[in-house]
């Protein structure tokens, strides 16, 4: 896809070390862009580095350590961040888990501590450099497996995960991945910065590392690479067609139409105040 310059655009990524995040990183430094990549492991993200290092006409990149299991390495790392005095225009909440059971550092059900909650604190802990910089974005990487979510169970999140492969744990961060990005653009109407829930295909991503085989490798036959999966998330990180969008849940690049349950502003509204209290009284 063709994407505008961006020079002098500074963007942040969480898990721009592998699948789609490192293709969208790769795809906005060429362009330009001075990206963070955000993730744990410190050896693959300079490995991305190094490689990025040899195409022509390329942004900056630096690596910023992250857990997002960890609300106490979410807050270290957005203060590296903002300790750096920079704007931030582009925000990408890419990183996420499947299959992976158990507890965060803190306490919560691993899918949706990770896919939500540590993005969640994350992106409250940067919305003074998003503001300040404004007209800027933040592009939450969802998926339609929300379809499946009847809603968010909200007592089980401080228990390990129950279900044997995670799936009905999974559908609902990804649920409130879409919960968030509307009641998001909601509190942020008229400040310059603009939200997106996007669908990125099913892709073979190593968001499904901790999926058993043959399980793994049955689901990956059916999936997307990950070049075509990094479309729809840089469509709207970077097109002057979203630029006045907000809110929306997109598909193929296609603003579409969530499910019922990712429209109920009611349940959005309790997500918000239950995600507060849970990352600012751990």
């Amino acid at each position: 896809m063709n994407i505008n310059s961006l020079n002098n655009r500074i963007a942040l990524i969480t898990g721009g070390n592998s699948g789609i995040g490192r293709t969208t990183a790769l795809e906005l430094a060429r362009n330009g862009a001075y990206v963070f990549i955000a993730c744990r492991d410190a050896e693959k993200a300079q490995s991305v580095i190094d490689e990025f290092s040899t195409f022509p006409m390329i942004g900056k990149i630096e690596y910023l350590s992250l857990d997002l299991s960890d609300f106490n390495s979410v807050k270290d790392c957005t203060k590296t961040f903002l300790a750096k005095g920079l704007p931030l225009h582009l925000l990408i909440n890419n990183a996420g888990i499947a299959g992976l059971k158990g507890l965060t550092a803190q306490g919560f059900e691993m899918a949706m501590g990770v896919n939500h909650l540590g993005h969640f604190l994350l992106t409250q802990e940067l919305l003074p450099a998003l503001l300040g910089s404004a007209p800027s974005r933040i592009v939450n990487v969802a998926s339609r497996a929300h379809f499946y979510a009847k809603g968010i169970d909200f007592d089980s999140l401080r228990s390990s995960t129950a279900t044997r492969l995670g799936v009905k744990e999974y559908c609902e961060s990804k649920l409130a991945n879409i919960l968030f990005t509307r009641e998001l653009a909601k509190r942020l109407k008229g400040t310059g910065v603009s939200t997106y829930a996007v669908h990125p295909g099913v892709v073979a991503s190593s968001l499904w590392r901790e999926v058993p085989e043959p399980v793994r490798s049955l689901m990956k036959l059916f999936m997307v690479s990950n070049k075509t999966g990094a479309k729809t998330t840089l469509h709207c990180a970077t097109s002057s067609r979203t630029a006045f969008e907000s809110g929306d849940y997109y598909s193929d690049c296609k603003s579409k139409k969530p499910s019922k349950i990712a429209l109920d502003i009611n349940l959005a509204n309790e997500l918000w105040t239950r995600s507060s209290d849970w990352v600012n009284n751990y």
